[in-house]
């Protein structure tokens, strides 16, 4: 067994055990922690926007060497669909335009932390260049429900 497979079966099984058997909680705690330190505003629900509340509501299952997502109905329904979403920009990309982001729930406290799991994020890629902003933003696009993205990510959108 290599040591990243290592690494992750003993991370599992602490996590196994630190939730016993509520392992399904591991991921899926919610839309990210907002510092209340932060100089923004933590996000409004707005008429017509997608809620974090609902993209975070998805849990995890334990599988031989991962964990995976499993997602309410009502998010699998939003799967393909053009969506608006507004969250904080975390660049990918050098420079002040970006085509390929993070949008967050919760904005950024630390240029080297990641402020939410997998649930509380979604990648962007854009057709059009979009300033990046340290003020929320609102994304329309094609919204995509991964279920097995190599990078762990559960939402993407596009166009």
């Amino acid at each position: 067994m290599d040591m990243k497979r290592k690494f992750f079966a003993a991370a599992l099984l602490l996590a196994m055990t630190l939730q016993g058997a509520a392992a399904q909680a591991v991921i899926g705690q919610g839309p990210g922690y907002h510092d209340p330190r932060s100089p923004f505003a933590p996000l409004q629900e707005k008429e017509g926007i997608l809620t974090w509340e609902l993209l975070s509501s998805v849990t995890t299952k334990a599988e031989k060497t991962k964990l995976t997502p499993v997602f309410p109905a009502k998010v699998l329904a939003l799967d393909k669909r053009k969506v608006k979403v507004q969250g904080f920009m975390m660049p990918l990309e050098p420079g002040d335009k970006q085509h390929h982001f993070l949008l967050s729930s919760v904005p950024t406290s630390c240029n080297f932390c990641v402020p939410a799991g997998p649930e509380g994020l979604i990648e962007v890629r854009t057709k059009q260049a979009v300033r990046y902003s340290l003020e929320p933003v609102v994304v329309e696009g094609i919204l995509a429900v991964l279920s097995d993205d190599p990078y762990g990510m559960y939402y993407r959108v596009t166009d």
